[in-house]
């Protein structure tokens, strides 16, 4: 039996579902994994919280078109967190506090716990049905992440991060259409840019080390990598072999206070 949202016609694509119609409906397991199937060749593409659709979905599991879009995929947000891990082992610092201005699904920071044990996690979102869809997510896996529903700029000097915890960021506003296929993904014009998200943050943790994580893509825009490169005392770009060439995604590692190695 057809399902009453199924509409052979659309094309399941990036921007059906983060401009289109889907973007503020609950997609159905169908229409997640034809989205992944259409864009990826591969149904399994959007893979969250160690589960594939087929997992996740009899869970009670539910993602926006937007969010399904955004999310980042764990074979990538794995290699994130596995990175993040990396630099942060070379902090005399125990014990960490990762804080995540742009919620969504949570699904890299979810990963980051994984590398980095005993790590407390906050997140911020604004939208209310994405809050309200990632914490009834994470609730049904007993995740330790701490979700609030608001801006992170209002509401990130209300947190308290104890001073014997380092401090790790992943700073990834959403590109909404900041990512241009030919010139690359242009981190001033992601929403906020990049650049004031770093600013926020070192501004509100002046005087404390801090470890940044920014998920880019394959091809990042020159100039506006150069300008948040230069906000960091260390920085370095990795990029991963995941999907095929041309649609991979990265991470570029900073860090002000402090220069690893």
């Amino acid at each position: 039996m057809q399902h009453p949202n199924h509409s052979p016609s659309l094309a399941y694509d990036r921007a059906l579902l983060l401009h289109g119609v889907k973007r503020n409906e609950a997609l159905t397991l169908e229409e997640v994994e034809r989205y992944g199937r259409e864009s990826f060749g591969a149904p399994d593409y959007v893979s969250i919280y160690g589960m594939s659709p087929r997992q996740w979905w009899p869970r009670g599991i539910r993602l926006l078109g937007r969010t399904a879009v955004e999310c980042t995929q764990d074979s990538l947000a794995d290699r994130i967190g596995s990175d993040v891990a990396s630099v942060a082992a070379q902090m005399s610092a125990s014990r960490w506090t990762v804080i995540d201005p742009f919620a969504g699904s949570c699904n890299t920071l979810f990963w980051i716990l994984r590398h980095l044990p005993g790590a407390a996690a906050i997140a911020f979102e604004s939208d209310a049905r994405v809050f309200e869809l990632t914490r009834r997510n994470l609730s049904s896996i007993d995740s330790r992440i701490d979700v609030l529903h608001g801006d992170y700029e209002s509401q990130i000097s209300q947190i308290r991060v104890p001073a014997d915890r380092a401090i790790a960021v992943f700073a990834a506003p959403p590109w909404g259409r900041a990512l241009d296929e030919a010139k690359g993904l242009d981190l001033r014009r992601t929403m906020p840019p990049i650049s004031e998200v770093i600013e926020r943050v070192t501004r509100e943790f002046s005087g404390r080390v801090l470890l940044f994580a920014m998920q880019v893509y394959e091809k990042v825009e020159a100039a506006s990598l150069a300008e948040v490169r230069a906000q960091m005392d260390w920085s370095e770009l990795r990029a991963y072999d995941i999907n095929e060439k041309g649609q991979n995604h990265g991470v570029l590692l900073g860090t002000r206070g402090w220069t690893p190695g």
